[in-house]
């Protein structure tokens, strides 16, 4: 069992040109292996962002999709586990897209699909954002194992929602991947405190590998790439430009943490409520 991986985060600034998004994930995914990672982690949408129309005109189905062939003969040739951040998929029957996190095994094999639960619908900084409009959400949360730590995967506007990552620790989540295109004024604002307080309340890892730059037509993505610890500090940060972020992670460090402080072990599920409406 290893006691320490060595996980990377790719920032990189992605928009509708699908073929140019490919050939700069392979640059990041390439440099991201050479720090020595054993875990790649990329953005949210990495191989396409537009309106309705590019998002459907970009998406694939996992089975024969351009995008997946890549990431998985990214992750055999530089023998990594990647966390695929996010892409559009189309499946059968269905009229709308799921936003949708892939892992793949040094052996380029899909072995976890996490399709993003929470949809962006709000309006912020003037902006209408209406992710419903071509998506539709996924209804399940997924821990999987990778390295032999626990994975747990969440896309972007799920930080937002603390009973998904705690559902996620309880199933054995060590580390949580945040792959997202957070806007600027939700980044400047929000981006480190959730990032920090679900690490803290969860007492896990959590690696959140963003877009940067205007990816969109005069709305910024935020960036700001970062890994936080189980106490909540941030132990990597991503500058504002297109990069990667690297770091060794150590279970010994958050099993003391949660032996010491021992808020997970401590809590009181038969005192809970849910509101009948909310």
């Amino acid at each position: 069992m290893p006691d320490r991986i060595r996980v990377a985060c790719v920032q990189m600034t992605s928009r509708a040109d699908k073929a140019a998004n490919l050939e700069t994930a392979e640059r990041l995914v390439a440099q991201a292996a050479a720090t020595g990672a054993d875990l790649v982690v990329l953005p949210e949408k990495w191989n396409a962002i537009g309106d309705a129309a590019t998002l459907h005109t970009a998406a694939e189905p996992i089975e024969g999709g351009e995008s997946v062939a890549a990431m998985s003969e990214w992750a055999r040739r530089h023998g990594i586990t990647l966390v695929g951040g996010s892409i559009t998929e189309r499946r059968d029957g269905r009229e709308k897209l799921s936003n949708t996190s892939l892992v793949l095994d040094t052996d380029g094999s899909v072995v976890a699909t996490y399709r993003k639960i929470h949809l962006f619908d709000v309006e912020v900084g003037g902006v209408t954002y209406r992710e419903s409009e071509a998506e539709e959400p996924g209804d399940e949360p997924v821990v999987t194992r990778v390295e032999d730590w626990g994975l747990g995967l969440t896309v972007c506007y799920d930080v937002r929602f603390p009973e998904l990552y705690r559902i996620l620790a309880l199933e054995g989540a060590e580390l949580v991947t945040v792959p997202a295109h957070f806007t600027t004024p939700t980044g400047k604002d929000h981006w480190h405190v959730l990032l920090r307080a679900r690490a803290i309340e969860n007492q896990c890892y959590v690696a959140a590998a963003a877009q940067i730059g205007e990816t969109l037509p005069g709305k910024p993505a935020y960036g700001r790439s970062l890994i936080v610890d189980p106490w909540g500090l941030v132990v990597a940060q991503a500058p504002d430009e297109e990069t990667v972020i690297a770091v060794e992670l150590d279970r010994a460090h958050l099993q003391e943490i949660r032996a010491k402080l021992p808020s997970l072990a401590n809590r009181q599920p038969n005192a809970y409520r849910w509101p009948t409406t909310v």
